[in-house]
């Protein structure tokens, strides 16, 4: 194993956190050794940065954080976007009305913040497959009286969209391909699809994020489980899949690891140590 290691960017969901939606004592531990040693860690998620559980909030060495699949490279300390790609105001108005036509509910995340119709967010229950992510879920996003005259008054492009389905044939059929130029499909979670513009994948983020730091893609090290995790598990120096993860996903990897809930995370990081 590469050994320069100086940034090593990290999924939450399915890879760092249990399934339970814990941070191990064990995981965060090889962490603060990796940062004391001098490593940035840095987690690459979908989620928005008020969406970070508190448990990663609280990290001392946060530094950075590739949120929203991509969309948004954010430098805690300064407050602000060191890069940005994200979906024109139009052509997420027009995602969302080819949306309205599908058996799914969607939300967006925009500024940071996430929102959705309030009709649909009444049915985040039927969607969602465990009460911990239905409470998550509603916790993130304000509800509007109609998303798409929203965000139109708001007039500001959009970070990321994402549709729930019922079930596994229509989340196959939305990822196999949409109408429209220029976006990217991904999934981290069961029976979701993310649409993103086509540049905010978490490794176009992350090689942009190791050019400001100044690094080789060589000293950068990424974990990940879920579909929107394969452009940085192939972007890294060394991409490490979860055991847990996706097919796709062990197979880009140059290592597998345990799964999130037998701290694989830890035991790449304490070998690396």
């Amino acid at each position: 194993m590469a050994r320069d290691i100086k940034l090593i960017a990290l999924d939450l969901d399915g890879t760092l956190l249990t399934t339970d939606k814990r941070l191990s004592a064990r995981n965060l531990d090889a962490l603060r050794r990796a940062s004391e040693s001098g490593i940035d860690i840095v987690p690459a998620t979908g989620r928005i940065f008020r969406g970070l559980p508190q448990a990663v909030l609280d990290w001392p060495f946060l530094k950075y954080a590739i949120l929203s699949n991509g969309a948004a490279v954010y430098d805690v300390a300064h407050d602000s976007l060191l890069c940005r790609a994200e979906i024109p105001l139009n052509q997420a108005l027009a995602i969302m009305a080819w949306l309205d036509g599908q058996p799914v509910i969607y939300d967006c995340y925009m500024d940071g913040q996430g929102y959705m119709n309030e009709a649909m967010w009444r049915q985040i229950d039927r969607y969602a497959w465990s009460p911990i992510v239905v409470d998550y879920m509603k916790s993130i996003r304000t509800p509007v009286p109609e998303l798409k005259s929203f965000i139109q008054d708001q007039s500001r492009d959009i970070q990321k969209i994402q549709a729930f389905c019922r079930d596994d044939e229509t989340q196959r059929r939305l990822l196999a391909g949409m109408p429209f130029p220029d976006i990217a499909l991904s999934s981290s979670v069961p029976r979701n699809v993310e649409i993103n513009h086509a540049d905010a994948t978490k490794g176009h983020a992350l090689l942009g994020l190791a050019a400001h730091l100044g690094l080789e893609r060589e000293q950068v090290m990424a974990f990940g489980d879920g579909l929107n995790d394969i452009t940085m598990i192939r972007a890294a120096g060394v991409g490490v899949a979860m055991a847990n993860a996706v097919e796709e996903v062990r197979h880009a990897a140059d290592i597998i690891t345990a799964t999130n809930d037998e701290d694989g995370v830890a035991a790449v990081i304490e070998g690396l140590l």
